[in-house]
């Protein structure tokens, strides 16, 4: 028996030589049909008695520079005609339809050449070719053509224009093709050295411990020597960054290899077509400066993704450069990456001692991907260089344009059309005013290259947000409705439309703060929800947030509104002086605000056992509890902790749901004075959270009947909560959501703002 399908595959699968592939599989397997790029997909329609081998062949051999994110089959009418013999047919766009395809790490090829002597590209820092190269960072409009590209500013060769119409050429339309006479050229800022010159001046200055900024593909990054205590805590003083993690570009994966503990299938993501910053763990045995990430035991690791970056560390003068190269992002704190040479004068010079950059200009920004390896797949932590502006394939097609603004911390934005969610580059924290100037400009642009027209702009509950705002600015300027959805329904829309689920599921939404429809902070949240609204259903134990914005930065505090005066003075959180204007504070209600938020809590629990009392950026506190944990779960093994929690996890009143975490923080604190160690307790926090998160869940499910949980929020970064919520759910027979490609933190929820205006526009 014949199968007919139509075949619909998204993701990485333009300018990577899928068609062909899909020619050559389908004659393979005896299937006849047609294959045809429709702009922010490829379509097949095929018909064969091998359908099922052809199916499954197509993500287990697809191009090295393809990303398959999702592929959609249907039955074909029987009054489709297909021809006999495999076809690729003309592209023809999908009315409403674009792909702008994210910008794509340097290929194995173009490597090849950009080493070899007898190459005509050899040394050339801009080399690229169909399958590799900028895309989303140099686009001014669609369709994709290089006259609609800052390409368009050097006009092809007559070398490259052969190439550039050859469609036997590896860089036929290759938009961004160039060589040495007609492409771009690098220069030191304010500097006289150009071309090669540039670049081995400034190997010269990081071989001998200084600071540069380097222009790449979406902005520019700080870089100097990984290996160097004293150029690495240079830069920490340069850039007020006391304590967060640097990240690192290794030479190679050898290198790699000798500093990390590399996964086999992180090795894939790391060398693939996007190459993200991924975290991994560190060797005891590695060269890696202490520096890099204090009291970490990961390090962000990447591997060279422009030829810029390879001739950084192989550029043959005979002159040896360090195999790690911090590449952090170029900004001042709290504002976003620095794209042109104005920025970068005014705000990188003062950091370093010389810049790299180059001309050809940078439309949008787009900081680097960030993600972590969760049960043998991507868990993304901040989605933006390779990946932006990717589609989200949603479950239905929407009849309603819709743009979700964000969050106000990591903000990314979505444009929603159809069945596809398109999720902006990283922007930032949006308290500075760069910030929002950085989001009005991206947004106005993806607005124009997805040829996108919000019907409706959906925003944050929080009355003072920027991002607020900027919502409602659009929203008056294009005359169209504007909803507001709250910010932990934002997460599990979020993490619901990720898996394609739209069904009633128990939302579990854990961050640090969360404007609540009650007007208090939320984030330690138990929700019924779906695609139409959401019941709050429970909570962590509510405790005072004194101290406002402090009360973020110093976890001390939390500890202290939620522990006896006797025993904070024992433990010797914060000054005597302190902890009695806090408690002046808390009795006559100044400055207080009641709290479920699950990210301060962690930030007690980590003040009370003694591991930090302050964050000098956002998360420190929680990442040096989960380390502490995860360490004493190292060392243990399979051998139970020793210590058990006997208190109630969960009480019920007036049918909603309590978390007893103020009681859990008291019993930790007792038992740290008794002399207990600050790993068992780590470790044993995270066991009762995670054991009364599933509790929690039974009960709901005795209720409702509602058999899924959704996992979201920026707490679930933390994955070694992550897999044990997980675990102890499955034991109990839940099916669990959680993220992948979309962040569970705030870089995720325009996803969901977008979904949720979406499905209003619609009723």
């Amino acid at each position: 028996m014949l199968d007919r399908l139509q075949i619909r595959i998204y993701g990485i699968v333009q300018g990577v030589g899928f068609r062909p592939f899909v020619r050559r599989l389908a004659l393979k397997y005896g299937i006849r049909g047609t294959v045809c790029n429709k702009g922010s997909y490829v379509e097949i329609l095929a018909s064969g008695s091998r359908m099922q081998e052809f199916l499954s062949a197509i993500p287990e051999e697809a191009p090295e520079r393809s990303a398959i994110l999702k592929i959609r089959t249907r039955e074909l009418t029987e009054n489709v005609l297909l021809p006999e013999e495999f076809q690729i047919i003309e592209s023809e766009k999908d009315e409403g339809l674009v792909f702008v395809s994210p910008d794509i790490a340097t290929c194995p090829e173009c490597e090849k050449e950009l080493f070899n002597p007898k190459d005509r590209r050899y040394l050339h820092p801009f080399i690229n070719c169909t399958a590799c190269g900028p895309r989303l960072t140099i686009l001014d409009s669609m369709p994709y053509d290089r006259v609609r590209t800052s390409m368009g500013e050097f006009p092809m060769c007559p070398e490259c224009h052969r190439e550039y119409t050859d469609i036997a050429s590896r860089r036929y339309h290759a938009q961004p093709v160039c060589c040495r006479d007609c492409g771009p050229e690098l220069y030191l800022l304010n500097r006289p050295e150009r071309g090669d010159e540039a670049l081995k001046e400034i190997r010269r200055i990081i071989r001998t411990g200084g600071i540069v900024a380097i222009k790449g593909i979406g902005g520019f990054h700080l870089c100097c020597d990984g290996t160097c205590d004293e150029a690495v805590q240079r830069l920490r003083t340069l850039k007020h960054r006391p304590f967060k993690p640097f990240a690192v570009m290794m030479r190679d994966m050898e290198t790699v290899q000798r500093e990390c503990l590399v996964p086999e299938a992180a090795e894939t993501i790391l060398q693939g077509p996007q190459k993200p910053i991924l975290l991994l763990e560190k060797k005891e045995t590695g060269n890696l400066s202490p520096c890099l990430a204090p009291g970490n035991p990961s390090i962000g690791v990447m591997l060279p993704y422009t030829p810029v970056h390879m001739l950084l560390f192989r550029y043959p003068d005979g002159e040896s450069m360090p195999e790690v190269l911090v590449m952090t992002s170029g900004n001042p704190s709290g504002a976003p990456i620095c794209m042109t040479d104005e920025e970068a004068e005014k705000y990188l010079l003062p950091m370093c001692d010389a810049i790299l950059s180059n001309s050809r200009k940078i439309r949008i920004r787009a900081d680097d991907s960030v993600m972590s390896f969760y049960r043998n797949r991507p868990y993304m932590i901040r989605r933006s260089r390779g990946y932006a502006p990717l589609p989200t394939v949603l479950l239905k097609e929407y009849s309603h344009t819709v743009l979700g603004i964000g969050g106000e911390l990591k903000n990314t934005f979505a444009l929603l059309k159809g069945d596809m969610a398109y999720l902006s580059p990283y922007i930032g924290d949006m308290a500075d005013v760069r910030s929002v100037e950085a989001l009005h400009l991206a947004e106005a642009r993806m607005e124009q290259l997805l040829e996108i027209t919000p019907e409706c702009v959906t925003m944050d509950l929080h009355p003072k947000y920027n991002t607020g705002e900027v919502a409602r600015k659009l929203a008056k300027e294009k005359k169209i409705p504007l909803f507001e959805v709250q910010h932990h329904y934002a997460h599990i829309l979020s993490c619901m439309a990720e898996n394609e689920y739209m069904d009633p599921v128990i939302g579990i939404a854990f961050d640090g703060t969360g404007y609540g429809t009650d007007g208090t902070i939320w984030g330690g949240e138990i929700l019924l929800a779906d695609g139409e609204g959401f019941r709050r259903m429970g909570s962590i134990r509510p405790f005072i947030h004194a101290g406002g914005d402090k009360a973020s930065r110093e976890g001390w505090r939390i500890a202290v509104a939620m522990l006896p005066e006797e025993t904070t003075a024992e433990l010797e959180l914060g000054t005597p002086k302190e902890r009695a204007a806090l408690r002046f504070m808390m009795g006559n209600q100044v400055n207080t605000i009641p709290s479920t938020s699950v990210g301060r809590l962690f930030d007690g629990v980590s003040a009370v056992l003694g591991l930090k009392e302050r964050n000098s950026f956002e998360g420190e506190m929680s990442m040096q509890l989960q380390f502490e944990g995860e360490e004493e779960l190292r060392r243990r093994g399979d051998e139970p902790v020793g210590i058990h929690y006997e208190n109630q996890r969960i009480s019920e009143e007036e049918n909603f749901l309590y978390l007893e975490t103020e009681a859990l923080i008291q019993w930790i604190a007792e038992r740290k004075l008794a002399g207990e160690s600050s790993g068992k307790l780590a470790l044993l926090f995270h066991e009762v959270l995670a054991d009364m998160v599933s509790e929690a869940a039974l009960r709901i499910r005795e209720k409702t009947g509602v058999n899924v949980v959704a996992l979201s929020g920026g707490v679930f970064q933390n994955l070694l909560l992550l897999e044990m919520c997980q675990k102890r759910l499955e034991k109990n027979g839940f099916r669990v959501l959680t993220h992948s490609l979309v962040p569970a933190n705030d870089g995720g929820i325009a996803l969901g703002q977008a979904v949720y205006g979406a499905i209003q526009m619609d009723r």
